[in-house]
């Protein structure tokens, strides 16, 4: 670990950085329309609280963003944070293919940089990532300041979408 190295802080964008309310609709009902709810992702409004805290936090530390987000998202993901004006940071996005829960693909990103450096913080509105990070030994700040959705929250958990 390189001990002169500024810590990194670590943000989940759904729900924490990006309000992904007006595209949960796609997530409603028997038959989920994945591809529309992530193409409406250039929509989301970002959330106040969460980017005050990603800035504040830059001044300190390096950023990481950390997203359940499938990696054929990339582009409009990497476009959407330089729109919001929100600082450079490494991106870890899911693949494609996986479909393991948000609280196992995370926490696996979270020990692999964590071997290597400090992580100061991870800043995620899922519960049980939260939870499994905690755990692990990671410091969490949970973000509260986006409503729940329990379509989306389903959808980390069962179907390891996002």
């Amino acid at each position: 670990m390189d001990t002169d190295a500024r810590p990194l802080a670590v943000f989940d964008l759904d729900g924490t950085l990006a309000d992904t309310a007006h595209r949960q609709h796609f997530l409603e009902g028997p038959k989920r329309d994945w591809s529309g709810f992530f193409a409406a992702a250039v929509d989301d409004p970002p959330l106040a609280e969460g980017v005050r805290m990603v800035l504040a936090s830059a001044e300190e530390c390096r950023i990481v963003y950390l997203t359940g987000r499938p990696e054929r998202c990339r582009r409009d993901t990497v476009a959407w944070l330089s729109r919001q004006g929100l600082p450079e940071g490494t991106l870890f996005m899911r693949r494609n293919d996986d479909r393991r829960p948000a609280r196992r693909t995370k926490l696996d990103v979270l020990r692999q940089l964590g071997r290597k450096e400090r992580v100061r913080m991870l800043v995620d509105d899922d519960e049980l990532v939260c939870d499994a990070a905690q755990v692990a030994g990671f410091p969490v700040v949970r973000a509260l300041w986006a409503d729940p959705s329990a379509a989306l929250k389903d959808a980390q958990e069962r179907e390891g979408r996002t």
